[in-house]
């Protein structure tokens, strides 16, 4: 299978000026400005198949919004190579814009002081779509966003969740066969981000959308990633499906036992019991080892067992824990940061 998109060896380094603090350090810089290079993206190397849900996350500022710049063709790489589509972004961006649909959770696309219809209307004519096939796609949006109320409200009344679902049906009007979501339910509700989510996912079955998501919400990346990429500090440091991603960073589970005798004598001398009940027990025991297949033995053998509940940690401890091993490794400059 050949590759919506390639990327290799790609860079981006921008110039930050600097500047002592107060008045002296303000006119020092503009009579001898200093300079120094800050690498945002450090040779990255991916591929990615038609059809595929990929996450993409990392910390602020770890390079996620430029690598997504550069692929869509909003900034040029300093060196490497991007294909999307078989199509070089920075030098055929018109081109690549009826491939790909973009949503940047902060910086809409929808005109601010116009109805979204006004918008869809422009957009339809700027991607020269049939009018018989724009209006089945519209419609089609409309229903699966819930939108056909907000299509006649000005954007700067919308809720934030109902402007992100019509700034997403803006990106789907040409049917694109990528689509860049950068931090799309920043901010939104539960049940905003469930429908989001669920369209999205849709589109991607039904349709074969590629999709391409950053995200700080774990949410979004447990419900729609299948891979998940880590950038931090502009490489890459892990590419993988998502549940060895998951699996890889749990270090421990949580077994919740629930007996029908009294659980003041339970003593199993591994893990850590964080809860005890009058006949329910809870305790914490390292992944990857058999203490779960001996706790269960154990039990068996000296209780009557009335309910079993197995917990992992959620994909928010996840990332946070994943992050500071990360950072501990990256802040020693001389070491290659391998995974396996």
């Amino acid at each position: 299978m050949t590759p919506i998109i390639e990327v290799r060896d790609l860079r981006k380094t921008f110039r930050a000026k600097q500047k002592q603090a107060g008045l002296r350090g303000s006119l020092r810089s503009l009579v001898r400005p200093v300079f120094r290079e800050v690498e945002a993206v450090s040779g990255v190397n991916f591929s990615v198949d038609p059809g595929e849900r990929i996450a993409f996350i990392g910390p602020n500022g770890a390079g996620k919004s430029t690598t997504i710049k550069m692929m869509t063709g909003i900034l040029v790489p300093t060196s490497g190579s991007i294909l999307c589509k078989g199509l070089d972004p920075s030098r055929e961006r018109k081109l690549l814009s009826r491939h790909v649909g973009t949503v940047f959770g902060q910086k809409p696309q929808l005109w601010y002081h116009l109805p979204a219809i006004d918008t869809y209307e422009l957009f339809s004519r700027i991607y020269d779509l049939p009018r018989n096939a724009y209006r089945e796609r519209l419609d089609f949006l409309v229903k699966a966003f819930e939108i056909a109320h907000l299509l006649e409200t000005p954007v700067r009344k919308l809720s934030l969740g109902e402007r992100m679902r019509c700034e997403i049906t803006a990106s789907l009007l040409h049917r694109p066969s990528v689509l860049f979501l950068d931090e799309p339910t920043i901010g939104l509700d539960v049940v905003a981000k469930l429908q989001i989510r669920e369209v999205i996912r849709d589109l991607n079955e039904k349709e074969g959308v590629t999709i391409f998501l950053t995200s700080h919400d774990a949410g979004d990346i447990e419900s729609l990633a299948h891979r998940t990429m880590v950038i931090n500090h502009g490489r890459l440091m892990f590419d993988d499906s998502t549940d060895r991603f998951r699996n890889r960073y749990v270090t421990s589970k949580t077994i919740e036992l629930h007996l029908d005798e009294d659980a003041s004598r339970f003593d199993f001398n591994e893990g850590t019991v964080t809860e005890r009940g009058k006949h329910s027990i809870t305790i914490e025991l390292p992944s990857g080892s058999k203490s779960v297949e001996r706790l269960l033995q154990y039990t068996v053998e000296n209780f009557q067992l009335k309910d079993l509940n197995i917990f992992e940690p959620p994909m928010e401890e996840i990332i946070s824990r994943m992050y500071q091993a990360q950072a501990a490794l990256v802040n020693t400059p001389d070491e290659v940061v391998e995974f396996d």
